[in-house]
């Protein structure tokens, strides 16, 4: 019994030897979901909203914005300022001058940070408005403050009496360059007789006549001619006026009696109206025009073949600076002066009349221009002569 025990206990031992000797079974491969990776989002900072734009809004005289003078010549400067400071600027035309100060409120509703007027006539609404509201920054062309004189109705006649911090005065020596075209008129003239005469009776469109009938003086000084100017008289006052800034038809009115009193070149210092004094010449053949603000050529080309030059004053330049500096917090109010010496002011190229224009007269521009710029000439010296 013990012996059949131990053989089948040897069996199993064998047997179970055999068993783990063999093969092993393959394991069944057991699915399994690929691992998944958790990516935190990149952190973003809060930003800021973008500042509002600058806004600058720009007052026309009655003249309109297309003028071709200086009302065309402001918004210039204020295109020019859009394109390279990304400002936002627009402007509002007056038809008539209860429209002034109808528009300057506009702006103050819309809180427009800068507010251009534009011309001798809003000189008094914008002193107004700048007195009661002496945060808002202002710049007027043509004009300056205080404007006052003894005796003139405050607020009525004149704008203020005072200083106007919140104010910035565009001023131009336009005489200066006036006197160039004046002596170059009185060079060029055929006849012996130029003419000039302007939209209103103010001091910025007389200034132009002034140093027009002085630059003629001066080459009758020079030149022992005898060359006269129609229309303007500075030792009386007097002059032609056409008392608008708007009618062609005056213009072309005015053009015509100057030219039947012998005068070929004319100075008209009166926005659109000297357009029609351009439109009869060309028509006619019989004079030339000397533009004005602006060159008449580049903003009036189809008139270039009788424009000789123009007076410059460069409001462009004046009211481009003025943005800049509101911009950049450099405004300041009173008085900026433009004068020939920073090229404030100047004479236009003389374009199709270059080749007619002598190397002689051209040399003579150039002296009188470093003489006024020196100050060894002056408007006011050779009209006292």
């Amino acid at each position: 019994m013990k012996k059949l025990f131990v053989v089948l206990s040897v069996l199993v031992v064998l047997s179970l030897a055999l068993t783990a000797c063999g093969p092993k079974p393959t394991p069944t491969p057991v699915a399994t979901e690929p691992p998944v990776v958790v990516t935190e989002a990149p952190t973003v900072a809060p930003t800021e909203p973008p500042a509002p734009a600058f806004k600058v809004g720009q007052v026309t005289d009655l003249g309109g914005i297309d003028d071709k003078s200086f009302n065309a010549s402001a918004w210039k400067g204020a295109e020019d300022a859009i394109a390279d400071m990304g400002i936002e600027a627009k402007y509002l035309e007056s038809q008539q001058q209860s429209d002034y100060a109808k528009n300057i409120q506009q702006y103050l509703d819309e809180k427009t940070d800068l507010i251009i007027t534009v011309g001798f006539l809003l000189g008094v609404d914008t002193a107004k408005f700048a007195q009661a509201n002496p945060d808002q920054k202002f710049a007027i062309v043509d004009y300056t403050y205080p404007d006052c004189w003894l005796g003139a109705n405050v607020g009525v006649e004149c704008g203020t009496d005072q200083d106007l911090p919140n104010v910035r005065g565009l001023a131009f020596q336009t005489d200066q360059a006036a006197f160039l075209a004046g002596y170059l008129a009185a060079g060029m003239t055929q006849t012996g007789k130029v003419a000039t005469y302007g939209g209103l009776s103010i001091p910025t469109v007389t200034i132009f006549m002034k140093g027009f009938e002085a630059g003629v003086k001066y080459y009758n000084q020079q030149k022992g001619a005898n060359v006269e100017v129609l229309g303007w008289n500075t030792a009386t006052g007097k002059g032609t006026f056409a008392n608008n800034f708007e009618s062609t038809d005056d213009g072309r009115r005015l053009a015509e009696s100057f030219m039947q009193e012998s005068a070929d070149i004319i100075l008209p210092v009166a926005g659109q109206v000297g357009l029609g004094s351009a439109a009869v010449c060309k028509e006619t053949g019989s004079c030339k025009v000397i533009g004005v603000d602006a060159d008449w050529v580049e903003t009036a080309p189809e008139y270039k073949e009788v424009v000789l030059t123009s007076v410059l004053k460069k409001i462009d330049v004046a009211v481009y600076k003025t943005i800049q500096d509101a911009v950049d917090g450099k405004f300041t109010g009173g008085t900026v002066t433009y004068t020939i010496a920073d090229g404030g002011v100047d004479i236009a190229p003389f374009h199709d009349f270059d080749a007619v224009v002598t190397a002689e007269m051209k040399a003579e521009l150039e002296a009188i221009k470093a003489a006024l710029i020196d100050g060894s000439l002056t408007v006011d010296g050779v009209l006292a002569q």
